[in-house]
């Protein structure tokens, strides 16, 4: 059974820095190519799942969405089963439950694209 768990949300301020961690279980994750997406607390529409970022197995092609690129990084440890999302200079509008997922085939920035999904971590960024 494939298992997400992702981590390290928090309330922080505008500028403050966090850093995601989603630990997986259950599958071959050094084969698994990865992506962060994030969504609105209470959300749970497939629709409003918004693309944050995506990583490949062996961390050679790396995507993010324009709102983040320059401010977060995603980063995997195959050792540990583990990907990461450092997120730097946080805005409000960064705001949003952020989950990590299993990419299983089409574009990495699509949900549809994507299959067994973390519960998500809740980050807000007070002004």
């Amino acid at each position: 059974q494939v298992q997400l768990v992702e981590s390290g949300g928090g309330l922080v301020q505008v500028g403050d820095s966090l850093r995601l961690s989603c630990a997986a279980s259950g599958l071959a994750f050094g084969k698994s190519a990865m992506g962060w997406f994030r969504q609105p607390a209470g959300s749970e529409r497939e629709s409003e799942r918004e693309f944050v970022a995506a990583i490949s197995k062996y961390s050679d092609t790396i995507y993010y969405a324009d709102s983040v690129k320059g401010r977060f990084s995603i980063s995997r440890d195959n050792a540990n089963n583990t990907v990461f999302l450092q997120m730097n200079s946080l805005k409000p509008e960064d705001t949003a439950v952020y989950s990590c997922a299993v990419w299983k085939s089409g574009d990495y920035d699509r949900a549809r694209s994507y299959e067994h999904w973390g519960r998500g971590t809740q980050v807000t960024v007070s002004s």
